[in-house]
């Protein structure tokens, strides 16, 4: 019960920002907040059903649950942000909804797709109920999607979203799948605006362009294109000058991340006014080189990044990091496993399920590490 009073009061905290904000979760000065919001909420669905309360869902199954088999895979367990997600899918599907321990099986995608589907066909020989799918690869969708649509078992897709014609077709043919995450767009936008809410709104050296380097995540997925894009978009709508002096994949990861700032710190040094990363484990390699270059966040350089991962956010307290924007993982996890729950019963699920991110800055950043601990 703790843990569910967390995910209320991170949800009741998210409400009360976005409705400040006209559901953008900060100001919406510029055209791409405007945008990805608009985005956004013309993707949502009337998640009241998704919901509903633990005790409600088990009710509408009539307590079956406990004997449904769950499978689950997740594209990387030693990525930081999908251990918390499939954390908390874990806990939330045992404790809240009843389902047996033994029943939700969780696997290690290993960043291979290969094996990825390969434990995908076991799920589907071994019968299992429904699906959670973390792709390694969000292209491979539709072979997924059609495999599962041939055994008969529905598939709820999180976090790495198939293409929207791979979605609409689920609505089209009425496929039993379905994708619930966060509009990266919104991500972006919020880490653009992070940037212009400085003192020197991003210009640190005061010649009227704001230098940064993009450390991106995996080029293929579309949530490091769009966060990619649209934390720039967000600079010049705002009228804001940019000069971009490198763009390079560090596919989430930490190491690599220390690894590409610690190299462009040494071919451009001071002219880094801005670091944008995709994600907030490379983020914390971006402080790893950082501060063995001998700068210091907020003072000579800003960083952001994206998941609010614990260290980040102590980081954002401890101005070590600009800002971050939370992935809403405890709301993900709550309605991915709703909606499982809701095929299980037969209801109709949306193709298209969003969940709100949230700007995490100095002036939140407490309050959301005490949320999240």
């Amino acid at each position: 019960m703790r843990l569910l009073k967390k995910i209320l009061a991170v949800g009741l905290a998210s409400a009360m920002v976005f409705s400040m904000a006209g559901c953008s979760s900060g100001s919406k000065a510029t055209t791409g907040a405007s945008e990805a919001v608009t985005d956004t909420e013309s993707k949502k669905e009337d998640t009241s059903g998704a919901e509903t309360t633990a005790d409600a869902v088990k009710d509408a199954v009539g307590g079956d649950v406990t004997d449904k088999k769950v499978g689950i895979s997740i594209y990387k367990f030693d990525d930081n942000f999908m251990t918390l997600y499939r954390t908390e899918l874990q806990r939330y599907l045992t404790e809240e909804l009843g389902f047996k321990k033994e029943n939700v099986v969780i696997q290690d995608g290993k960043g291979d797709q290969a094996e990825q589907t390969n434990q995908i066909q076991n799920f589907i020989t071994q019968k299992y109920d429904v699906l959670i799918l973390n792709l390694v690869q969000a292209s491979s969708a539709p072979e997924i999607t059609d495999m599962c649509k041939e055994a008969g078992i529905p598939v709820v897709y999180i976090n790495r979203e198939p293409d929207p014609e791979e979605e609409q077709r689920w609505k089209d043919e009425n496929i039993n799948a379905t994708y619930v995450g966060c509009d990266a767009r919104q991500s972006g936008t919020f880490q653009g605006e992070e940037i212009l809410e400085t003192p020197n709104k991003g210009d640190i050296n005061g010649d009227g362009v704001i230098s940064y380097i993009m450390i991106q995540g995996d080029p293929e997925n579309v949530d490091a294109q769009y966060r990619t894009e649209y934390s720039i978009k967000a600079l010049t709508d705002s009228g804001a000058k940019v000069k971009e002096l490198l763009e390079q994949r560090g596919d989430w990861d930490q190491a690599k991340a220390q690894q590409i700032t610690q190299d462009a710190l040494t071919q451009y040094g001071d002219q880094i006014e801005v670091i944008f990363c995709n994600n907030d484990a490379m983020a914390l390699g971006a402080l790893q080189a950082i501060e063995a270059a001998g700068r210091t966040v907020n003072k000579d350089i800003y960083l952001v990044g994206v998941d609010a991962l614990t260290e980040a956010v102590q980081n954002i307290i401890d101005g070590k990091q600009t800002g971050t924007v939370f992935n809403d993982y405890l709301s993900q996890a709550k309605m991915a496993s709703d909606l499982a729950v809701k095929f299980l019963n037969g209801e109709a699920v949306d193709n298209i399920n969003m969940v709100d991110y949230v700007k995490i800055t100095k002036e939140n950043a407490q309050d959301t590490l005490d949320k999240l601990k």
